[in-house]
């Protein structure tokens, strides 16, 4: 009698676990991912998931840097795109601030925030990475605009890291969900915060006051 031929337990591609977190936390939040769970989706044991990813904290990283890699492809190809400095540097904010409440990308990013407080200087150096990405394009865009005249002359690095701040602390609010710090108003608020800080003296920037929230 011929034996039966041993099954082969092929684990999925890297990608298609990440992407299955991803639609998880959007899903479901973060309350709603666990290793168990995640591998009933992607046909693995938790066991396997934690033998390719070891724990769930580099389970959370490697996702974040997935999503930051299909993020970044999007904001090069903006920055490098038509138009002027300053309508890219709003494409930039919009791509930086999330989409709304309990946006996904945003919310694995504060959970990684949450637990970097304990993480090795591997990991560590892996978030920096990410952040020093969105850091040297935005200093990049804003050296391009003061060349061109668009921009008043500013210390490049300073008027990023005040930038960067300033959406990271609107998107938080955006993320969990804030009243009065909807994605729209935040945008707003970027805009004239942009128009004050970065129009050249004597010309119009067009900013406006925004209205206190309710």
């Amino acid at each position: 009698m011929p034996s039966t031929p041993r099954r082969r337990n092929i684990a999925p591609p890297r990608e298609d676990v990440l992407a299955a977190v991803m639609a998880t936390v959007a899903e479901r939040g973060l309350d709603g991912l666990t290793m168990a769970g995640l591998g009933r989706e992607v046909h693995m044991s938790s066991g396997h998931l934690l033998y390719y990813f070891r724990t769930k904290d580099e389970l959370l990283l490697q996702t974040l840097e997935w999503s930051e890699a299909r993020l970044g492809a999007g904001r090069r190809a903006l920055l490098a795109g038509p138009g002027t400095a300053r309508e890219r540097l709003d494409a930039y904010i919009a791509l930086y601030v999330p989409d709304g409440h309990r946006d996904p990308h945003w919310t694995l990013w504060l959970e990684v925030w949450n637990r970097s407080q304990g993480a090795d200087d591997d990991a560590r150096a892996r978030q920096a990475a990410i952040e020093d990405a969105w850091h040297r394009d935005l200093v990049e865009l804003l050296s391009e605009g003061i060349a061109r005249g668009e921009f008043r002359a500013v210390d490049t690095g300073r008027a990023a890291t005040r930038l960067r701040a300033l959406m990271d602390g609107f998107s938080v609010h955006v993320t969990v969900g804030i009243p009065g710090t909807g994605r729209d108003q935040v945008l707003e608020q970027m805009r004239v915060y942009a128009d004050e800080t970065l129009t050249p003296p004597g010309a119009s920037g067009g900013a406006a006051e925004v209205p206190p929230a309710s």
